[in-house]
């Protein structure tokens, strides 16, 4: 789908910029996009590659000065990832010789690139959507291997695909009462009610379970809040570090030692975990321990689950009990330190408890496993092909969406406006869609998408 729009006159610029990351390293990457790359470049070459897409070995020169050897390969236009002519210059790494390259193209005529304006020419050109662009944006700054899942499933196109079919449902059913309208004393007789009604209800269905995966897109995002509660001196800070590989925590047999929450993201694989290891909860006349304290029900209010630790089975019991009257998260109870119970203690005294030691590794792997299965269990009825929804962007276009399409099917089924009227509606749920898609005048919105790339993306 063609995104219609513009930046002004720069859309005929040609640009430069870095495309790797700036410092020391094997190799830079500067690339150079627009109708006047190859023109520009030729002119730093000491030879011009011949064939396309294949790197060629070229003396990069500034003048008379050799700048660099580097591997240049050249994509001509409009089978690039911009559809305009890209040049990319492998450079050595390093501050000096990339630089010096890219102030040099500069100085033939190209332009340093602004923040995500190759991607944006790509999507002005055709070759992407926005929602591919962000998909982009997401894989670049995605730090955990669910949210590289997402962004590439959002790259590939699933939820464009998606949203293409709800819109063309949408505009299909603006078609009918058009018709009906307009022509209603054709042979065919006017439009059947239920006709309309039945693929209303299909729509608003789908809507609903895109919405469906918001919480689920919010912890691939976001990771899953994960709070380490219990009681004083339980072990908490020795799992946390445990559990992080490295010492975060101070730990110590000092009751009362975190004063505050510390928070750390580790990767399970599965799912991203922001690990919070809390305060002690007991009673206390200390004023700052209590400051502690209520830092720690704060996120016990906002966990998607909770380790409940304690040394014994009765301090467990006890701990559970306490946990749960402050969070509706579920709580898997952890029961740490078996390094110290003597030989042929029984140490499994509840069916959903799980024994760690942090200071020989025993059961961390298994409760590893266990809060993968409590989180797995959130997207449960969600469809599983179903793409989900990473941003507030995405949120509040399906949110829009599905509330006018609601608005459409209350108006049609109870009859209670005009059909011209009601489809005004399915104008503005059409309208929500086409603006997270990228197919209408929409350069707000595109400012807002690359505001947040690197330069040279």
């Amino acid at each position: 789908m063609t995104v219609v729009g513009s930046i002004g006159t720069h859309i005929t610029d040609t640009i430069v910029a870095l495309a790797t990351a700036p410092g020391r390293g094997a190799i830079a990457v500067v690339r150079v996009s627009g109708p006047s790359a190859f023109q520009i470049v030729s002119r730093h070459l000491g030879n011009w590659p011949l064939e396309p897409r294949i790197p060629h070995l070229c003396d990069v020169l500034d003048g008379n000065e050799k700048l660099d050897q580097a591997l240049v390969t050249l994509f001509p236009g409009p089978h690039s990832f911009t559809g305009e002519d890209i040049v990319e210059i492998s450079t050595h790494g390093g501050y000096l010789v990339p630089s010096s390259v890219v102030a040099a193209l500069i100085l033939s005529g190209a332009r340093q690139a602004l923040p995500g304006e190759f991607t944006r020419r790509a999507v002005l050109n055709g070759k992407l959507d926005v929602l591919q662009a962000e998909g982009i944006g997401d894989l670049v700054d995605a730090r955990s291997h669910a949210m590289q899942r997402a962004a590439l499933g959002q790259l590939d196109g699933g939820l464009s695909r998606r949203l293409l079919d709800l819109r063309s449902d949408l505009i299909g059913l603006e078609a009918l009462i058009a018709y009906d309208v307009d022509f209603p004393d054709e042979d065919d007789g006017p439009i059947p009610r239920e006709r309309i009604q039945g693929t209303t209800a299909d729509v608003v269905t789908a809507l609903k379970s895109l919405l469906a995966t918001i919480p689920i897109g919010e912890i691939v995002r976001e990771g899953a809040v994960v709070v380490i509660a219990g009681p004083p001196n339980a072990g908490k800070s020795s799992l946390f570090n445990a559990l992080l590989g490295r010492s975060r925590a101070i730990v110590t047999e000092i009751p009362g030692t975190t004063r505050d929450a510390l928070e750390a993201t580790i990767d399970t694989g599965k799912w991203p975990l922001r690990l919070v290891d809390t305060a002690g909860l007991r009673e206390t006349t200390d004023q700052l321990e209590r400051l502690g304290i209520e830092v720690s029900e704060r996120y016990l209010s906002a966990a998607h689950l909770v380790l409940a630790c304690a040394e014994n089975p009765e301090d467990l019991t006890r701990t559970v009990d306490m946990i749960s009257r402050r969070t509706t998260a579920p709580i898997l109870a952890v029961r740490t330190k078996i390094d110290l119970v003597p030989t042929g203690d029984q140490i499994q005294r509840r069916s959903n408890t799980i024994g760690v030691s942090a200071e020989t590794g025993a059961g961390l792997a298994e409760l590893v496993d266990a809060i993968d299965r409590v989180l797995d269990s959130r997207d449960d009825g969600v469809d599983p092909d179903l793409p989900i929804l990473t941003s507030a962007r995405h949120r509040k276009a399906i949110e829009t969406a599905y509330a006018e399409t609601r608005h459409f099917e209350r108006a049609w089924n109870e009859e209670r406006l005009p059909a011209t009227v009601a489809a005004v509606h399915l104008r503005t749920a059409v309208a929500a869609l086409e603006e997270l898609i990228g197919s209408v005048d929409i350069e707000d919105v595109l400012d807002r998408v690359f505001s947040s790339f690197c330069v040279g993306k």
